[in-house]
């Protein structure tokens, strides 16, 4: 991977880490399932008249745009609102890599080596951690929200398995589009009967948090994610996704002054140990090694 390539990984990950404070921000004013719906929206709305439909079936569209945009960012964000910190939703919902894993291994038939077996249980580990202490900065309820949206996440991985050839940006914009109408209906209904007022009062925070969810962590980000994986090895792209939740805890720290507890701390470190042996292979190490030497020399 050259310096050029590297650079680009490392913003993705900033990007996507800096979301979670990002969403915290957003939801100080608008409720979730709203705010859910008007990110896919903007995402949408006007990309989708200049992209073409993607290369794949209408159904794979319809059922990412159901388990990624309607149920995990819905359960996501309704958890965000008061029952978990930033930095915690950001490496809590890494338990979709375990998810992955495991649902493809039930529905593929995929064989699960001892190296992932190992590394599942490692992190399986350390998530009970955060079912042990749930005085610090998640109620049980926002821990089932977020890796119930994990769940959701990795079911639309296996969808996507099956879009593997299609432009990915493409699909994502595509896929946006099946989100807002019934998000805004259980808005509607459950969150408020005054939607464009509540708009209306909406200040630039709010409106600077869409901004950055719909155009940076989704369309430019993706974009780049996208070209990395059409350009390398998938193997050396995915395991930069382990800094995503160490960028959203520091930036949690920085912008929103939280905190983990020691115990948290203890199980945070298992589960990025856990998805570390999952993710990265002696191979792949070699290589990354190797590329990110490259790349230095490069700079």
């Amino acid at each position: 991977m050259d310096a050029k390539s590297t650079l680009a990984a490392l913003l993705v990950v900033f990007i996507w880490g800096l979301n979670f404070s990002v969403i915290k921000f957003g939801l100080e004013e608008l409720p979730p399932i709203m705010f859910s719906g008007l990110r896919f929206l903007i995402v949408a709305v006007p990309a989708v008249f200049f992209v073409p439909f993607p290369r794949t079936s209408v159904w794979n569209v319809l059922g990412v745009g159901v388990f990624l945009g309607v149920l995990k960012f819905s359960f996501l964000f309704v958890a965000m609102r008061q029952d978990i910190s930033a930095g915690l939703a950001s490496l809590l919902l890494q338990a979709q890599v375990v998810f992955t894993i495991l649902l493809s291994l039930l529905f593929f038939r995929e064989k699960l080596t001892a190296r992932q077996l190992v590394g599942a249980v490692i992190a399986l580990a350390g998530f009970s951690f955060f079912f042990q202490d749930t005085g610090g900065n998640a109620t049980s309820l926002g821990l089932l929200l977020v890796l119930s949206a994990a769940l959701f996440w990795a079911i639309s991985n296996l969808i996507m398995k099956r879009v593997a050839n299609s432009n990915l940006l493409h699909f994502m914009v595509w896929a946006s589009l099946v989100p807002p109408l019934p998000l805004f209906l259980v808005s509607y209904f459950f969150e408020t009967k005054q939607p464009l007022a509540l708009l209306m009062a909406t200040t630039a925070q709010s409106w600077g948090a869409l901004v950055y969810v719909s155009y940076i962590s989704t369309l430019l980000a993706f974009s780049l994610w996208a070209w990395l994986l059409r350009h390398h090895q998938t193997a050396v792209v995915t395991p930069f996704a382990l800094l995503i939740p160490i960028v959203g805890m520091l930036g949690s720290s920085i912008l929103l002054g939280e905190r983990l507890t020691q115990f948290e701390v203890f199980g945070g470190m298992l589960v990025l140990l856990g998805l570390a042996v999952l993710l990265l292979t002696p191979a792949v190490i070699v290589k990354l090694s190797r590329r990110i030497g490259h790349s230095r020399a490069e700079l």
